[in-house]
């Protein structure tokens, strides 16, 4: 029975929460502040902490480090009623799983909660696949080739690289891709059928780090059981792609650039030699050039990363795409919650148009996913977005989501749907059919 641990400190929320929860299976435990939690958290282990953002005397993201140092296998959801993107796209940079936005519905949470469970995690976050297989991992974007300059230019420049064995520096903002686009390299490459392993070297604890990277021998140090195959042996012939690379310790800086130079490694405790054949995909969020001028990144790594060095674009600059983004997303959702969405009224594209996106496509996938949940119709309306999305589209473009235009919206849609047929557009609507024809008549609609 999957254990779940909730940090809440609404009392009444924390308590239905609780409830639903057990009735579907999982061995619930409640804290209602960070110390409570702290004391769960040294006593057991679990396999999904829900935890609300803002607690008192805290933040909930503060708890990620301690869990995923002492838990790493936990996956941490974070709740929030104040729609903080930026909060939450930090929070997975530092190893939250995903969060989700208050209000939500109880379908709404189990799904993440499943999707958690599911997700295949090995060793920190450490996915080991062949490009021999015709989708990426579960969860992940596919690579799609947008229509507009600059996705076009990313597409060129993959198609440019791809084939030399040069290294990769992928850059850009959180969520808009960096290891997808590692992997579409990876697949266009010569070594398409050897493995691509992806590591996240902010999540890796530094204290082990050397023998995440390396492997060790059984004995070398206190906990080391068994021999273990390092990152690096396990991408051998294939590609080794090391995201938020910036996160990296001074120390580790100069494994990483050792490894790299000699190409070749010895596991924590081994005098024996492994002889490497890897290509090397890097990918940050932040300046690394800057951190080099400012001595926290080295430089001598850093030339060795930026053989090649890609930007992936933002969502917000690749507009003319967000439609084709918008439509993957919804086909994914479809399947993964069995529902039948067909298509997005166009009010709810212009809105997906106008949002800023400042989570990008993580955050896209998570907005469509919770909207096709909503949904009710075969068509998106806008009442089944997120409000911070609605209203962060306002900002730039004046939406009118008044009543009488939301019901017009319907109305029209349904008929183009049922070709105008008036009887099948009201038993869609679930309306009666004289209902139908009042709208129309109070709409003056030219149908």
């Amino acid at each position: 029975m999957p254990k779940i641990l909730i940090i809440e400190d609404d009392t009444a929320f924390c308590q239905m929460l609780q409830k639903f929860l057990t009735k579907n299976g999982f061995a619930v435990s409640v804290s209602y502040s960070i110390k409570e939690a702290e004391e769960y958290l040294a006593s057991s282990t679990f396999d999904i902490i829900l935890s609300d953002v803002r607690l008192p005397k805290g933040n909930g993201v503060t708890l990620l480090p301690q869990v995923k140092r002492e838990s790493p296998k936990t996956q941490v959801i974070l709740m929030t009623g104040y729609a903080e993107v930026k909060t939450a796209v930090n929070a997975i940079k530092k190893g939250a799983f995903d969060y989700i936005s208050k209000p939500f519905t109880p379908e709404e949470i189990l799904s993440v909660i499943k999707d958690a469970l599911r997700s295949k995690v090995t060793d920190f976050k450490v996915s080991r696949e062949s490009s021999k297989s015709t989708e990426a991992k579960k969860g992940s974007i596919n690579f799609l080739k947008g229509q507009g300059e600059k996705s076009k230019k990313l597409q060129q420049y993959v198609e440019l690289v791809a084939p030399t064995n040069m290294s990769v520096l992928l850059t850009g903002e959180s969520g808009t891709g960096k290891e997808v686009t590692a992997k579409a390299i990876h697949r266009a490459s010569k070594r398409n059928d050897q493995p691509f392993v992806a590591v996240d070297c902010g999540a890796i604890p530094k204290e082990i780090a050397t023998s995440e990277f390396f492997g060790h021998v059984k004995g070398s140090f206190t906990g080391a059981i068994d021999d273990k195959q390092g990152h690096f042996e396990a991408a051998n012939g294939g590609t080794l792609f090391l995201d938020e690379v910036g996160n990296l310790s001074y120390q580790h800086q100069i494994q990483l650039l050792r490894a790299i130079q000699e190409r070749k490694i010895k596991r924590v405790g081994s005098t024996k030699e492994t002889q490497l054949d890897i290509r090397i995909i890097a990918a940050t969020n932040e300046n690394l050039s800057e951190a080099v001028e400012e001595g926290g990144f080295r430089e001598d790594l850093y030339h060795r990363l930026n053989e090649f060095s890609i930007e992936v674009p933002s969502l917000r600059d690749r507009r003319e795409d967000i439609l084709l983004f918008a439509d993957y997303f919804l086909a994914e959702a479809n399947s993964e919650l069995d529902k039948n969405i067909l298509a997005f009224s166009d009010q709810t594209k212009r809105i997906l148009q106008e949002y800023d996106w400042p989570g990008n496509l993580r955050e896209m996938k998570n907005v469509i996913k919770r909207a096709v949940l909503f949904s009710e119709t075969e068509t998106m309306f806008p009442n089944a977005l997120a409000e911070g999305v609605v209203k962060g589209a306002s900002k730039y473009e004046e939406v009118n989501f008044s009543k009488s235009d939301y019901e017009k919206e319907r109305i029209l849609t349904a008929l183009k749907q049922t070709n105008f047929n008036k009887s099948k557009a009201a038993k869609l609507l679930q309306i009666t059919r004289k209902t139908l024809y009042n709208k129309i008549n109070q709409y003056q609609l030219n149908v």
